[in-house]
């Protein structure tokens, strides 16, 4: 199987006297699906960044797709945490999946094929009926779906996806996963959390983060494992999802 992310001996500070992770070495495989974990202040975004080039390594290297992070966005999907954009910023739905199509946009103005890439992603997350109405006036769990059509709008190979379930309510969380539940049959998605609470048996991976970085299988992944990562007793609770995405359903969104 093909390794997508490739990870070895990175080391990276903001500042030259400390580091924030130190000898990272891992890799991902494609069409894996996986879980970066840890406690607040241990380095998931700071990874999530070296992977998508807003970061470079102290010494080490990171390959995506064989290439620099930089080199390799144009293959790569990323969901922010919402609340760490403008809501109220006016802008459509489909606005904001199109934004989607800018690494593939070289002429500053949208294409048919950007408007309907923009529209399929839309729809598979079952909301292209809400093309025309406000971000601003949707809710949590709308929005989270808006955002990850707009990073499906760009038809990337690679997912990831920051926070996904931060500041949602319950029922919109549940959502969500089921249609996780099916993006992660067809491409390579990491999403970072802080939160072991619930885990998901789509995961494959488990990559726990706290200045230092250890990969586990997710089906043999334990509580003793998780404490080591937060210092601190947690609960770990698997779930299952029904699927709400906008897909053909059969085997990939299979949940028996």
């Amino acid at each position: 199987m093909e390794n997508i992310i490739e990870i070895s001996d990175l080391n990276f500070g903001y500042d030259s006297n400390a580091l924030n992770l130190e000898n990272v070495s891992f890799s991902v495989e494609r069409g894996c699906s996986g879980c970066i974990v840890g406690p607040n202040g241990g380095g998931k975004s700071t990874l999530l960044k070296l992977l998508l080039g807003l970061l470079v390594p102290t010494s080490g290297s990171i390959r995506i797709f064989g290439k620099a992070p930089v080199e390799a966005r144009s293959r790569i999907g990323y969901m922010p945490q919402y609340h760490k954009l403008d809501a109220a910023f006016p802008v459509s739905v489909l606005e904001v999946a199109l934004m989607g199509r800018m690494c593939r946009n070289f002429w500053g103005r949208y294409s048919q094929r950007d408007r309907q890439a923009a529209m399929e992603a839309l729809d598979e997350m079952g909301i292209a009926d809400l093309a025309k109405r406000s971000f601003s006036a949707l809710s949590g769990g709308q929005r989270q779906r808006v955002l990850i059509a707009r990073a499906l709008a760009g038809e990337p190979e690679l997912l990831l996806l920051d926070e996904p379930t931060a500041n949602i309510d319950p029922g919109a969380e549940e959502q969500f996963h089921g249609a996780l539940e099916c993006l992660r049959k067809r491409m390579t998605v990491l999403t970072v959390s802080h939160d072991l609470g619930f885990v998901s048996r789509g995961i494959d991976l488990v990559i726990c983060v706290n200045h230092f970085v250890s990969l586990h299988q997710a089906a043999a992944f334990t509580a003793a494992e998780a404490n080591a990562v937060y210092h601190h007793d947690v609960n770990m609770i698997k779930h299952t999802h029904t699927c709400f995405c906008n897909c053909s359903g059969g085997e990939r969104c299979s949940n028996d």
